[in-house]
């Protein structure tokens, strides 16, 4: 992984793309945001501008900003650059939650351009609706998507991606990372995060990633008041009470499903005329629309949920939130869950009430002691600094997102990093270009005239081989897969042919450039280092392959026992690079 990641990181250096023109229209756009931007905002907005306009590497930069410091604006302005140069751009949210909150202020910000298009892509929809948009996205007629991660399945074919917006990036999984990072090599990506995840923060700090940070709270904001007490539920009333005494409304918190009817009896018990709903995962999307909807016009006046609100709701209205079992979340959850109030200029408040201290871990102890610290305005930073002290961050490059690299200590964790990476030179393969490998057996099979017959087009599927084969070995065996599933298994002279490509693909990977035979002997020319040699063939599985070949002046060379006729010859030249294939990973690796 450390390769991949490596490899994923040099990747982009090395990818090229036109930067996007700065256009006037870019300027019009940004005199539509309501308020003055912070100074710290304003930094952002250029940082992202001269990625976008000035370089011509894709973009892979972090905005790490505090719960309503107007990262969305920086994502905004990003994607008008994007869109208005005829890209599509893809917003992906943890939440559906979430995502219909982001198609609404997109498609608010962008009403004025009508030839702009905004498609939601979520669970919400019917089939048929589904498919609609998943095709005018292959059409190129919506401009920009938002959704959850069902944007990263492979149903959704994009017809010309420029720019990926992760918002919370640290909510999303490994896997989904990985594909997200797949997408890194070829296009913008922009990441939004109050808390980044330990390892994101790591990568970001050590320059892996350009971050901006905004850590200026917008004027009129507030920093909430944060209580942390052992539960008693007449503090719980007191505070609700305070609450829709002002005319405001109530988020309640619980960690699961399970203990929010209770709730729901208990309150209701003591708010006899005040309207109280539920809200979590499992209802049905209808259900929970129209709840979340209710609540934001303010007919709801308290909203029992689990941490499904945790990310985006924007309520202006709501500035007390209760959290209870409070040891049961994580840090950012906390840190989350709480900046979904004091969104406006009232004076906002967070309780966050826990059983009783002696149950809890001494881990949960410093995670809320850490809130406790970090109840200033913009100290998201600051609070996935303490995580990362807490939990210890993820191995950079691991599955794993939390980890004992705090044992060995940044600093030497990052030089032991460096040095193997500087040895990893000496252990490359470097492949070459699949049309330079000249392979010198004269073998050209025919194939029979019923096979012709038999194939709708078989110039075109001949072509189409070639072509697999000249991308990557991947394409090469789907397309084989596909050959056989269309017309069954192949006849024997196609088989040949077929692995005529695979010797001339894997040759191309494992960077040999020539392969001959003589009388006895087979040669393979390469540039590979005898290091790497001893590497791979120790590696290979079958003796009988491993014990015939030698290493000498660059030349891999196998001396068989007897001369073989040519197609058995090919054969075992298929064979002997299929092992030496299958090593490559093992290699990398190492």
């Amino acid at each position: 992984m450390v390769v991949d990641l490596m490899e994923l990181y040099l990747h982009r250096l090395k990818q090229k793309r036109p930067p996007y023109p700065r256009s006037p229209a870019m300027a019009e756009f940004a005199s539509q945001f309501p308020y003055e931007p912070t100074p710290d905002q304003k930094q952002a907005f250029i940082d992202v501008e001269k990625d976008l306009t000035d370089r011509e590497t894709p973009m892979d930069r972090l905005i790490c900003g505090d719960v309503g410091f107007g990262k969305t604006e920086v994502a905004l302005r990003a994607i008008f650059c994007v869109v208005s140069a005829g890209k599509q751009a893809m917003v992906l949210a943890p939440t559906i939650v979430l995502a219909k909150q982001h198609f609404d202020v997109i498609s608010e910000r962008f009403s004025k351009y009508p030839s702009i298009k905004v498609g939601l892509l979520s669970r919400f929809q019917g089939k048929a609706e589904k498919e609609e948009h998943l095709n005018m996205i292959k059409k190129g007629d919506l401009d920009i998507i938002v959704g959850t991660h069902s944007l990263l399945g492979n149903r959704v074919v994009y017809n010309n991606l420029g720019l990926l917006v992760v918002d919370e990036e640290q909510r999303f999984g490994v896997k989904q990372k990985e594909k997200i990072a797949s997408f890194k090599t070829s296009v913008d990506v922009l990441t939004l995060s109050a808390t980044p995840i330990p390892r994101t923060l790591y990568l970001a700090l050590t320059g892996f990633r350009d971050a901006s940070l905004i850590s200026t709270p917008p004027p009129e904001r507030v920093p909430i008041k944060t209580h942390l007490s052992a539960f008693g539920k007449e503090k719980v009333i007191a505070a609700i009470r305070y609450e829709l005494d002002r005319g405001g409304q109530v988020f309640y918190v619980l960690p699961r499903i399970k203990g929010l009817e209770e709730v729901m009896d208990f309150l209701k018990h003591s708010f006899p005329d005040v309207d109280i709903a539920i809200a979590h995962g499992k209802q049905y999307s209808k259900q929970l629309e129209e709840t979340m909807e209710k609540f934001a016009q303010g007919e709801i006046k308290i909203l029992i949920c689990t941490n499904i609100v945790e990310s985006g709701l924007d309520i202006q209205n709501a500035n007390t939130i209760i959290i209870q079992d409070v040891q049961q979340f994580g840090l950012a959850q906390l840190y989350q869950l709480r900046g979904r109030v004091g969104r406006a200029d009232r004076e906002a408040y967070a309780y966050l009430f826990y059983p009783d201290k002696s149950l809890l871990s001494d881990q949960a102890l410093e995670r809320l002691a850490a809130l406790e610290e970090c109840r200033e305005l913009g100290q998201g930073f600051q609070l996935a600094e303490r995580d990362m002290g807490i939990r210890g961050f993820g191995t950079i490059f691991g599955e794993q997102q939390t980890g004992d690299v705090g044992n060995v200590g940044i600093d030497l964790f990052f030089e032991m990093l460096f040095e193997s990476l500087s040895k990893v030179e000496e252990h490359r393969v470097v492949s070459v270009p699949y049309q330079s490998v000249e392979i010198d057996i004269n073998i050209n099979p025919h194939l029979p005239s019923e096979y012709i017959n038999y194939l709708e087009n078989p110039m075109e599927i001949i072509n189409d081989a070639e072509k697999a084969a000249e991308k990557d070995i991947w394409s090469l065996m789907q397309f084989t897969e596909n050959l056989r599933r269309q017309y069954g298994k192949e006849p024997y002279s196609m088989e040949i042919l077929l692995k005529k490509l695979y010797v001339r693909r894997m040759a191309a990977d494992l960077g040999i450039n020539r392969i001959y035979a003589s009388g006895k002997m087979v040669g393979m020319e390469t540039r590979m280092s005898k290091r790497v040699f001893k590497l791979m063939t120790d590696s290979m599985i079958s003796d009988v392959h491993r014990n015939s070949l030698i290493f000498e002046g660059g030349q891999i060379r196998a001396e068989l026992l007897l001369e073989l006729p040519r197609e058995q010859l090919l054969n075992w030249i298929f064979q002997c690079l299929a092992e030496l294939h299958a090593s490559l990973p093992a290699l990398i690796k190492y």
